[in-house]
């Protein structure tokens, strides 16, 4: 069978490599193109170091591009990690259509920021899912979904990284097999139950710090790597990652530094105290909390509001 590949980044070259190691022929790639500064898409570089024909992803809402697309002549296709939004005849055109990866268990979470929002609600489980895109966002039929764990720590970039991704993989191979062998599911999705946010934007991801320390805890995980759930100090943005959440009872007011020492400072909660390892300060690297802290004069008792 022949598949083709809608994707980008790490995920998408991954995939590629995946479906290479099953002996699957790739028809063809989309992706996108090296900008003007030389930095090119894994996912491209890859299909162009193994002699892969490929296409622009953004080509593919012209006629040009769909032009190519057609003489791929793929049997199947997969979107392996695919931002844009891409005419239907996409999807259509291999024999036995089109399987899109997403990060949640459809159909909770549809959306862009799916990994980002499950961490922010509070969930204590997530998962994959591979479905048939149709007209709408994420509301196609179930092709098939994994599930895994939100541990009390997970980041949006450790949740993705340690088992999204891998088991991502894993759900794209298993998509091919069951399609080659006329086994795939159309499950439609529960729609009564689905739930939609929006991209997870700096405007989500303000700390408020009279919230109960779960839900800023919770926040902090959600937005870690990005956009980075901040406060103000001195009047700019300060984003937090890297923190941890511990049950400790200690007096004060909610967002008021407790201590601070050369790995970074303790800030009081609303029912624990946030240890923050690194910060982003507007304009400028992370760095280390601590350094941070010492280079901007930061002491015991201060209070972010």
């Amino acid at each position: 069978m022949r598949v083709a590949i809608i994707g980008q980044a790490a995920f998408g070259e991954a995939v590629l490599h995946r479906l290479q190691d099953d002996g699957v022929t790739i028809a063809g790639v989309a992706a996108p193109e090296p900008d003007g500064n030389g930095r090119s898409d894994p996912l491209w570089s890859a299909s162009e170091a193994n002699g892969i024909p490929r296409v622009s992803t953004t080509s593919l809402k012209e006629p040009g591009g769909l032009v190519k697309w057609k003489e791929f002549e793929a049997d199947f296709c997969l979107m392996a990690f695919v931002s844009e939004f891409l005419p239907d005849e996409v999807f259509t055109q291999p024999t036995h259509g089109t399987a899109q990866y997403h990060p949640s268990l459809l159909p909770l979470h549809r959306g862009k920021s799916a990994i980002n929002w499950a961490i922010i609600n509070g969930d204590k489980e997530t998962g994959l899912s591979v479905f048939w895109p149709d007209k709408g966002i994420d509301t196609g039929p179930i092709l098939l979904q994994k599930r895994c764990e939100i541990a009390p720590d997970d980041t949006v970039g450790s949740l993705y990284f340690n088992h999204l991704f891998p088991m991502g993989v894993d759900a794209m191979s298993e998509a091919v097999s069951l399609v080659s062998a006329g086994e795939a599911p159309r499950t439609e999705q529960g729609h009564a139950d689905a739930t939609f946010e929006p991209g997870c934007r700096d405007q989500h991801a303000e700390i408020h710090w009279h919230r109960p320390a779960q839900v800023v805890y919770d926040l902090i995980r959600g937005c870690d790597p990005r956009p980075g759930a901040w406060t103000l100090f001195n009047e700019e943005r300060l984003r937090f990652f890297d923190c941890r959440l511990t049950e400790e009872q200690r007096p004060g007011m909610p967002g008021q530094v407790l201590g601070i020492d050369d790995e970074g400072f303790s800030i009081r909660l609303n029912g624990g105290v946030l240890r923050v390892g690194r910060v982003q300060h507007t304009g400028k690297s992370k760095l280390p909390a601590g350094e941070w802290a010492s280079q901007v004069g930061l002491t015991t008792g201060f209070r972010f509001r």
